[in-house]
């Protein structure tokens, strides 16, 4: 495609990037900026389309805590599935919902953990910005058994 986006992957990344938002209280602004990409379907398919965003995002609000991980993937595949047919027929949305995906990713790692810990003696705390493999395990010491 050249210099153009993969529509199949700015809708996963949309797709994602939606499920990610329909959880947290800046949703209305992020559906509102997803509505104005999808008025290029007209009112009516924009409508049609925001119903079943809407409808997703509440079962994936009900669900129970233990269930949220496989509605969330369901609900990634399929929006992939819907953003991949709206950006078929409005390739031009691509660089919008992409930049859309890009700013709520950012204001994700923007937020970022922030965590403050006192009084933890003997013991070990760890932080990560992202997934940890400690397939080798992990080896504390001390700080005085490190010098």
């Amino acid at each position: 495609m050249g210099d153009a986006l993969d529509i199949m992957q700015v809708a996963g990344v949309g797709a994602a990037a939606l499920v990610t938002e329909m959880v947290r209280n800046t949703w209305d602004s992020v559906r509102g900026a997803v509505a104005r990409i999808l008025r290029r379907d007209g009112e009516q398919g924009a409508g049609q389309v925001l119903q079943l965003i809407d409808t997703a995002r509440q079962q994936l609000v009900d669900s129970p805590e233990s269930e949220r991980g496989t509605v969330e993937e369901q609900l990634r595949r399929d929006l992939l599935i819907q953003l991949a047919a709206f950006l078929q027929r409005h390739p031009d949305a691509a660089q919008e919902l992409q930049e859309l995906a890009d700013k709520v990713q950012g204001d994700d790692e923007d937020s970022g953990a922030r965590t403050s810990v006192h009084h933890n003696t003997n013991s070990q705390v760890v932080i990560a910005g992202g997934a940890i493999n400690a397939s080798g395990g992990f080896h504390y010491r001390t700080p005085e058994a490190g010098r």
